[in-house]
């Protein structure tokens, strides 16, 4: 399966560049690089390196929880026999996708480095947010079931207004407009889905 296959990779390149500081470098998200240099590559290959093994283990896990949901479940009933051409169409377009905002903002920076594949990661859990708005997500921190559509809501909110602020080392202009893409990515296959997540929420019960 498409996303098996993406973990897997993911995981071994991820392992390979925490020791291989020269790997790393070659593979990471850079601005300058890519618009004086051309190396358009690193728009696909910083997702395939992470920090340190807990931001590569908790990417993973929620790739792992939605991507198997989409491609398992949601996209066979949607798409047929090519949910796992539309599960990776969806996970390797969102990598530059998400980063769009952040190339244009850097491109004159040097020092700005970025890495993870949380921007696609995010597309995919708010394409599963839009199919299923009602589903129920347990968070870290919260002792109780949360409505997804909540749960996306406040996610945006957040990335929005941490990526104004600017104060720590986390992408959130990736995260943002990596759940965005997401939404957009599936209105573009499926219109009809806008209706269907506005009745689904509709008839939501607290």
């Amino acid at each position: 399966m498409i996303t098996y296959a993406i973990l897997g990779i993911t995981t071994l390149v991820s392992f390979a560049a925490f020791s291989n500081g020269e790997l790393l470098r070659k593979l990471l998200f850079n601005a300058v690089e890519i618009f004086s240099y051309n190396q358009w590559y690193r728009l696909f290959s910083y997702g395939l390196v992470h920090a340190d093994f807990t931001h590569l283990l908790f990417n993973m896990f929620v790739l792992y929880s939605f991507g198997s949901a989409l491609e398992n479940q949601y996209f066979p009933y949607l798409f047929g026999s090519n949910a796992g051409l539309v599960t990776g169409l969806l996970y390797f377009s969102a990598l530059p996708a998400s980063t769009l905002f952040s190339y244009f903002k850097h491109k004159h920076d040097f020092s700005y480095n970025a890495l993870g594949a949380s921007g696609a990661v995010s597309a995919i859990v708010f394409a599963g947010i839009l199919i299923s708005p009602l589903s129920s997500l347990y968070i870290m921190f919260i002792p109780f079931p949360v409505p997804s559509f909540i749960f996306g809501a406040l996610y945006l909110a957040y990335s929005w207004y941490m990526s104004k602020k600017g104060r720590d080392n986390i992408g959130h202009d990736s995260h943002f407009w990596g759940a965005v893409y997401g939404i957009v990515f599936m209105l573009v296959l499926k219109k009809e889905l806008a209706i269907h997540f506005i009745n689904q929420v509709q008839h939501f019960r607290l």
